[in-house]
């Protein structure tokens, strides 16, 4: 159970409802840590802003947006999001193979050397204490430019907030993401826990 009740789509302003409802059409449901959000309805409306910005035009493919989450959400821990980001990687049309080999990404022949350069960075930020260094970014410079670089820090630090919320409100996990994952994955990579009870 999601230790701050979230809010059902009766209980939102008009405009909200609207909103949730694109999402719910484009996704097939409605997180449930957006539905959390909705209590402070500002809050809401400023992540849906940064979750449109980091998602839309872009100058780095959103699959690899949603890989850098997944590995990211791995590295602290966040089975919620690690079931969402791997969920929206095959929505955005990243091959099943590819998402199913994220774990490895390290050593699977799947990913290019830009790519684990990208998941390295999120790997090594996704730690407590922070694990990024110069020679982090070092390799990205092989492979980015400045924009680039900057992306690729949004999305991490987008699930840096993500993953606290999700895993300190033991954020309820919804079916489709729970069923991709439960398909994708063997228990000892990914497993809902405390997200699923």
């Amino acid at each position: 159970m999601t230790r701050i009740t979230p809010l059902t789509m009766d209980e939102l302003p008009d405009e909200t409802q609207a909103a949730l409802k694109f999402s719910e059409n484009l996704m097939g449901y409605v997180p449930n840590s957006v539905m959390t959000m909705a209590h402070w309805p500002e809050l809401l409306g400023a992540f849906r802003g940064l979750v449109s910005v980091i998602y839309g035009e872009s100058a780095i493919d959103n699959g690899l947006k949603r890989l850098i989450g997944a590995v990211v959400s791995a590295a602290a821990g966040c089975q919620y999001c690690k079931a969402h980001t791997t969920l929206g990687a095959r929505d955005v049309g990243v091959d099943e193979k590819k998402v199913k080999a994220v774990w490895d990404y390290q050593s699977s022949d799947l990913f290019s050397q830009a790519e684990r350069a990208a998941l390295d960075l999120a790997f090594a930020a996704g730690q407590v204490p922070n694990a990024a260094t110069d020679a982090h970014f070092a390799a990205l410079d092989a492979h980015y430019d400045e924009r680039q670089k900057t992306e690729i820090m949004a999305v991490i630090s987008m699930f840096g907030f993500l993953n606290r919320w999700n895993d300190s409100l033991a954020t309820a996990l919804e079916d489709k993401p729970f069923e991709s994952a439960s398909s994708l994955y063997q228990p000892d990579q990914w497993q809902a826990g405390q997200h699923r009870r």
